[in-house]
């Protein structure tokens, strides 16, 4: 994998927290081989005290001794560090039962006594780490996002061009396996997908119907970028379920950082929750890896490719906003690809902003023109003689929707 210091504003971010007085956890959180641990390393080696990480990470999960294991040795770290204190960084740790309770208590100890021990923990998906944090932890501890790579970070570490990245994502691990397309294809699915699927959600989480989550991960990866009813996915499924039912697989699937389900844009949240999502993988790499294409067959498909490039745009609006702010909006034979309301993205702002994704297709901007009308909200055009794509993904999206 290439240096997380390509990472630099996240690094930047996590280093200058580790620095200040002790008063948080930090929580590092995000999808698999994303570079996480790469970063708690290169903060460990910068930080410039004693450190020591700790991965839980294993087929089976782990338990409370293993974590009161790993502190005592933190807090000989922090001893040693005098003044200046330690770092405890804890890998995967929601794989551990009740974990959050027994860190909720070590961490009281150490402020009692005033012990300079920082935490920093690090979990591959965001919704799992917050079920643990939400309640024990409650004004103890600060999430960091840490997101699939952009393609300014796969660019500047690979030499990756546009259609590079539209084709095998933002996977650092599996850049250097591109010249051999089946052994690519084979890490994605293998040691991301079925490793997600099996430690980060099956492991954790009570799901009565494993083969219909791993189906719906496949089906939502196939209509990536397209809205699709959960009457019709219920249909495209062998595995009975009701709409719940998949609700919740998708809230899974994107916690994890795999795949979701995006609502329709309305002012009322019961009514976009109630909606047809717009299915959205994450990652693009995802996408084509399940498709068992190559690049040469995905570019002269025209319909798979526009899928790819709107997938991509909805992929770095989603990773920069909170999941509430991201929707699509469709009135009739009227439709916007993307609508993000203010909020994360957004600050300050007090309406929306349109996004219609043009490909080269002959696409007018009507849906665009009686959204604006309707809702107020602000318009861009991205490809098609607007934005052009390139420099849209190779910036953070609020460069744009703040203008």
């Amino acid at each position: 994998m290439a240096k997380a210091s390509f990472r630099r504003p996240v690094f930047e971010e996590v280093l200058a927290r580790a620095h200040e007085p002790r008063r948080f956890i930090q929580v590092l959180a995000g999808p698999r081989q994303v570079g996480k641990t790469t970063l708690a390393r290169q903060v460990m080696d910068a930080i410039g005290m004693p450190g020591h990480l700790a991965s839980a990470d294993a087929p089976d999960l782990q338990d409370a001794a293993w974590i009161e294991t790993q502190w005592a040795i933190g807090r000989q770290a922090a001893r040693n560090g005098g003044r200046a204190g330690g770092l405890l960084v804890l890998d995967e740790v929601q794989k551990v039962h009740r974990w959050s309770d027994l860190v909720k208590q070590l961490w009281d100890e150490d402020t009692a006594s005033g012990l300079p021990l920082r935490v920093m923990l690090l979990g591959s998906a965001p919704l799992l780490v917050r079920q643990g944090l939400s309640d024990s932890l409650a004004g103890r501890f600060e999430v960091i996002r840490v997101t699939h790579w952009t393609f300014a970070e796969m660019r500047d570490a690979f030499g990756w061009d546009l259609e590079r990245y539209l084709f095998y994502g933002g996977y650092p691990g599996a850049a250097g396996l591109i010249r051999s397309h089946d052994r690519w294809e084979e890490y994605v699915l293998d040691s991301l997908v079925e490793t997600s699927l099996s430690r980060d959600i099956l492991l954790l989480n009570r799901v009565e119907k494993p083969a219909l989550l791993r189906q719906l991960f496949r089906l939502a990866c196939s209509y990536s970028g397209q809205v699709l009813s959960y009457t019709k996915m219920l249909g495209a499924l062998a595995d009975a379920g009701n709409t719940v039912t998949l609700s919740h697989y998708l809230d899974l699937l994107g916690g994890a950082g795999m795949v979701t389900g995006i609502g329709k844009y309305s002012g009322a949240a019961v009514r976009r929750r109630a909606s047809s999502p717009k299915l959205l993988a994450l990652n693009t790499g995802l996408i084509t890896a399940t498709a068992r294409t190559t690049l040469a067959r995905a570019r002269a498909d025209h319909e798979f490719w526009g899928r790819l490039v709107e997938s991509a745009v909805g992929a770095h609006l989603w990773a920069h906003a909170d999941p509430e702010e991201l929707s699509y909006w469709r009135a009739g034979n009227a439709e916007v690809d993307w609508v993000v309301r203010p909020g994360k993205l957004l600050r300050g702002a007090s309406r929306p902003v349109a996004l219609e994704v043009k490909t080269g297709a002959a696409r007018g901007t009507s849906g665009l023109v009686a959204f604006t009308h309707a809702h107020g909200a602000r318009a861009l055009v991205i490809g098609g003689g607007g934005i052009p794509l390139e420099s849209f993904l190779a910036t953070h999206p609020a460069e744009w929707l703040e203008g």
